[in-house]
């Protein structure tokens, strides 16, 4: 899968804001997608064989080696079971993310990988998704509670199918850990204390990459749901509570404790660099998602892997957890066509979603009817954190306005991890004309 990670960088702001209420706008910004997509008419059925022929399409922004090849597996498994036709598109990550309004509003195909949170609410408000309340009729006894209301627009329609989540934490390899005698801290001072030694004994304490701008998102999310609590997090993604205050700023403090720590490098590297830093014993952590494992191929390495939670500041301990939502909407198109239903219907089922797993077992299923049986150990220890949490958040690009993420908190982010100061006023001020415009 593609970190969720992640996560709009550059997002237009004008395509947010503006285009989504005409086509002029909109269009505009589309030739990245038309140029590649074009989605079946709705024409498709979902009859038996010999009845009219079933298509039906599916544009995916997994296009990273491993995630490709998962999503390519369980279109095949659709197709192989049900006998239609999957005309499939895709694009880079960061393509599909940047222009998803005008993508919307042109020529999409009919299903779309995509996220649970605000940015499938925000589309699905706009009136750029159809709902899936038919398809998930199938489905609904198959997922838990979280995962249900995850899948709501604000209307209380259900708009997105759960393929999978994973867990952040801080990730590390065990023999290192057990050479060098170093303990899972509980406790922010001792996690400082942790780096402090690992400094000294010649590691970079914290692997940190942030060239694509969305991996910091979650250092920061972690550090505020630490110091202030998991509704301060969506109660300050809503900007229902104001940037320009001391809880704010006391997650910048902490954080600025870590800086000296991090990768000095991280604003040049990829997520993929930061983990081979930390699996090639380079660096002593990473806090990163499970994800990580698609970029390990070396099973010793892989079976070396663990991770603990962010360790406990002030409010809420280690009770949440970020463990972000990967699935499926229908575009306005999709939705009227039965074939692209009936297809998410299947990726809403332990078959579907096993095929995806056969290929990219990095990620874990969310369907009640999944085979578990060949979880590795860190699978089901990642499975387990989730359970055990008292909350999920989405990632601070999923529960915040895409524009807010795109245009305002990425650059805000790579200015702090590159000198150690943050405007708050500043981002308070974006933020009143980016929400008030909505």
């Amino acid at each position: 899968m593609t970190p969720a990670s992640p996560l709009d960088s550059r997002l237009n702001r004008r395509a947010l804001l503006k285009g989504l209420g005409g086509a002029t706008a909109a269009f505009a910004a589309a030739p990245l997608l038309a140029a590649c997509s074009g989605g079946t008419a709705p024409s498709g059925t979902a009859g038996t064989a010999g009845t009219a022929a079933k298509a039906t399409s599916l544009g995916s922004g997994l296009s990273d080696p491993v995630p490709r090849s998962a999503i390519q597996a369980m279109v095949d498994a659709y197709k192989a079971k049900s006998g239609a036709t999957v005309k499939m598109n895709v694009m880079p990550r960061a393509q599909l993310v940047d222009n998803i309004s005008s993508y919307l509003q042109s020529n999409p195909e009919d299903a779309i990988t995509w996220f649970a949170g605000y940015k499938m609410r925000y589309y699905a408000a706009k009136g750029l998704l159809a709902p899936v309340d038919d398809v998930w009729e199938q489905i609904g006894g198959n997922f838990s509670e979280g995962l249900t209301t995850a899948s709501q627009g604000d209307d209380g329609k259900k708009y997105f199918v759960p393929n999978y989540n994973y867990p952040w934490g801080f990730f590390y390899r065990k023999s290192l850990w057990t050479e060098r005698g170093y303990q899972i801290p509980a406790t922010f001072d001792a996690f400082l204390a942790l780096c402090a030694q690992m400094k000294k004994d010649g590691l970079i304490p914290i692997a940190f990459a942030d060239k694509d701008g969305w991996p910091a998102m979650g250092t920061f999310d972690y550090i505020n749901m630490r110091t202030n609590g998991y509704q301060f997090h969506l109660d300050l993604c809503a900007h229902k509570e104001s940037w320009d205050q001391q809880k704010v700023k006391d997650v910048f403090d902490h954080w600025k404790a870590l800086l000296p720590y991090q990768d000095k490098a991280a604003l040049g590297a990829t997520w993929q660099e930061g983990a081979r830093s930390m699996t090639g014993k380079k660096s002593g952590m990473y806090l990163v998602g499970s994800f990580i494992a698609q970029d390990v191929t070396d099973q010793a390495v892989l079976a070396d892997l663990d991770f603990f939670p962010f360790p406990a500041i002030a409010v809420e301990g280690t009770d949440a957890i970020e463990a972000p939502i990967d699935g499926f909407v229908l575009s306005k198109r999709g939705g009227s066509n039965k074939a692209a239903k009936d297809m998410l219907a299947f990726f809403g089922s332990g078959a579907g979603q096993d095929a995806y797993a056969a290929k990219d077992p990095s990620n874990l299923q969310t369907a009640k009817d999944a085979d578990t049986s060949s979880f590795s150990e860190l699978n089901r220890k990642c499975a387990a954190a989730i359970a055990a949490a008292k909350n999920i958040s989405q990632f601070f690009d999923r529960d915040a306005l895409p524009a807010m993420a795109n245009n305002v908190m990425i650059p805000a982010l790579q200015g702090f991890i590159k000198d150690g100061t943050i405007d708050t006023r500043n981002i308070e001020a974006q933020a009143k004309t980016l929400y008030a415009a909505e």
